[in-house]
């Protein structure tokens, strides 16, 4: 069976760090000892460290030391250069980072080539800093606020670049800390995440003023096994529902796309699940599809490797070409009969099967 429309029956994964450091420079802010507390009020032992420097645990084994990363949270401070935001097309104007790494175990992720050392997931505690950094890039970018398409969208600001944000909610806070100061900004901006995670009980009665956009990141159930660790695909459309219908606008990212054997019945089943759950939306849910296939870089490549060598996930090289961004790295898509075959199916079948959902890129 390729798919699985019924809601789980097991409760929601929801991450439970095994260890919390915090920094020096994090407990001199207010939401950095937020987290603290946060962590010890649910059980989780937090060693409050007498300077910035994260330990490390040398002399253990590769699997072993990434098990132990993934399992830390540490709780930072944001360097300077994340309060210069950077854009972020074609999903938005500007990214803005609450953390950095992700707890899901997923065998195709692009941060595995981005992030330097240990996978240890890196939450910021200067969140104040973080937000009153925001106003200066009101209508300067260039994807949505000088866009004829996306302008309702206002300037739009993507907090999922280098982390799960509703993945370490529960831990942290700091998404709903964002989207009720994005709700107080009297402005035309707009917050964007993407998870795939659905433990959206903690946002559902923010005063969100519709400045926060929700998207579900899925993939068929016959890739599952690519993402370890995160909500099944039926729990996260239940979700994007429940946040729709307490007025948060919501997307789709159907992403990674994966042209494995059987591809086309398992994103049929998927859009025929995603129709059946949200086929009848508030009129402020305003849906959106992204669509972004796999690519990995040399370096991605070889972490992934390492970190999940029993994955199947074909990073052969097969059906593929090397593509440059311009910084000059290099990544390898899916060639052009591959991306072209793709790309009509999801135009063709959305359009046929989720005809309220307008596609915002195809890449």
């Amino acid at each position: 069976m390729l798919h699985d429309p019924r809601p789980s029956r097991r409760s929601t994964p929801i991450w439970r760090p095994r260890r919390v450091l915090v920094t020096a420079s994090a407990l001199a802010h207010r939401h950095g000892r937020s987290i603290a507390e946060r962590a010890e009020a649910i059980g989780i032992a937090v060693e409050r460290l007498r300077s910035d420097r994260l330990p490390v645990d040398r002399g253990e084994d590769a699997r072993k030391a990434y098990a132990r990363a993934k399992s830390t949270l540490a709780v930072v401070v944001a360097p300077p250069s994340k309060l210069r935001l950077q854009p972020i097309a074609p999903s938005a104007d500007w990214r803005v980072d609450l953390a950095e790494g992700c707890p899901a175990h997923c065998s195709y992720c692009y941060l595995a080539g981005s992030l330097k050392g240990p996978p240890i997931t890196r939450v910021y505690a200067n969140l104040d800093e973080i937000v009153a950094a925001l106003p200066a890039y009101l209508g300067q970018g260039a994807v949505t606020s000088r866009s004829a398409e996306r302008a309702a969208e206002g300037t739009t600001f993507e907090a999922s670049c280098y982390t799960d944000p509703l993945a370490i909610e529960p831990v942290t806070g700091s998404l709903s800390a964002l989207i009720s100061s994005f709700g107080r900004w009297e402005a035309p901006v707009q917050l964007r995440f993407t998870t795939k995670f659905a433990s959206v009980d903690p946002l559902l009665d923010l005063d969100h003023r519709g400045r926060t956009r929700m998207r579900a990141s899925l993939n068929p159930a016959a890739f599952a096994r690519f993402e370890g660790g995160t909500s099944r695909v039926a729990e996260r459309l239940q979700a994007l529902r429940r946040m729709a219908e307490a007025g948060y606008p919501i997307g789709l990212t159907i992403a990674p796309i994966i042209a494995a054997d059987g591809w086309q019945d398992a994103y049929g089943g998927l859009i025929g699940d995603i129709a059946a759950v949200l086929g009848d939306l508030p009129a402020t849910a305003d849906p959106t599809v992204e669509l972004i296939t796999h690519r990995y870089t040399p370096g991605s490549k070889a972490v992934l490797d390492s970190w999940y060598p029993g994955s199947d996930l074909d990073m052969s090289g097969a059906h593929r070409r090397e593509k440059r961004t311009r910084f000059g790295a290099v990544k390898q898509v899916y060639d052009a009969p591959t991306m072209g075959a793709l790309k009509r199916f999801f135009e063709t079948e959305i359009a046929a099967r989720l005809p309220a959902m307008r596609i915002l890129y195809w890449t």
